[in-house]
This record gives C-alpha cells, structure tokens and sequence, in this order.
C-alpha cells in the first residue's frame, strides 16, 4: 500500500532530519487526508491505492505548473524548491509507462475501439484512463493521443 509507505517514509525522514523530505512527505499526507474527508460523502469510493495514486498525480501537476510558472518569472530558488518537492511525491508514484509503452496502449485501444478522428478522442482517453490512469501522466497521453488520431 503507497499510503503506508508515505506514513514510513515521515517516520524516515524525521529520524534523518531531513527536513525539506520530511515537509514534503507531510504535504502529501494533508492532501490525503482532505481526499479521504471528501469521500466520506462518496456513493462509491474507490480502492485506497488509486485514491492515493490520484492526490499524487495533482500534486505532480500542479508543481509542474508552479516550476514552469516561477522559471518564466525568474524566481529559480522558488522552482528549485518545487522541483525538490515534485522529486518527492514521484517517488511514491507506481513506474509510469515510457513514451513508446503509452504510444503502443493508444494504439491499441485506438484499433479496439475503432477511434479513426479527434471527434473519438474522448472515447480513446476514457478507455485509456480506466486501464493505464495510474501508470500515465494523462496530460501527456492527451497530446499523444491527439497525435495518433490526426
């Protein structure tokens, strides 16, 4: 379960007194906390990995976001910062599928479900996400997939 190895990794990094891992990991834990508060309203909650899997891939993007926005700003001690962080949350994220893996699953479910134009983009993505969401950065998948079918 990636949820305990979080808990461990806390215990970990306050024994090192690692600071920067130990505020990073806390983060982490938050996030997930507030996702769990949230689907205690839920009609259907979904297994406790891809919940934990999902708060990791938005906290990814959003440092991602925040890098590129600071780099354009010419705040790189800031970027830096975020881009220590975003290492730190990658590393509780299952082995993402290379390049060449998500272009051949696309390929797949593109011939499955018989996609030939953007108009079954959304078809190719929905199919894609439900088999591949926590193994594929989607927003790199969307432009891949958009690729694939223009």
């Amino acid at each position: 379960m990636i949820r305990e190895k979080v808990k461990s990794a806390q215990v970990e990094a306050m024994k090192a007194g690692d600071k920067e891992r130990l505020a990073a990991v806390r983060l982490i834990l938050a996030k997930l906390k507030d996702r769990d508060i949230e689907l205690r309203t839920a009609s259907n909650v979904p297994d406790d990995d891809t919940v934990v899997v999902e708060v990791l891939q938005k906290m990814v993007k959003q440092r991602r976001e925040s890098i590129e926005m600071f780099r354009n700003g010419g705040r790189d001690e800031l970027a830096a910062k975020e881009q220590a962080e975003m290492e730190v949350i990658e590393s509780f994220l299952p082995q993402q599928m290379s390049e060449d893996e998500t272009r051949a699953a696309i390929e797949g479910i593109k011939a499955e479900v018989g996609a030939s134009s953007v108009k079954d983009m959304g078809k190719v993505m929905a199919v894609l996400k439900e088999r591949h969401g926590a193994v594929i950065d989607m927003s790199k998948a969307s432009g891949l997939v958009k690729a694939a079918l223009s």
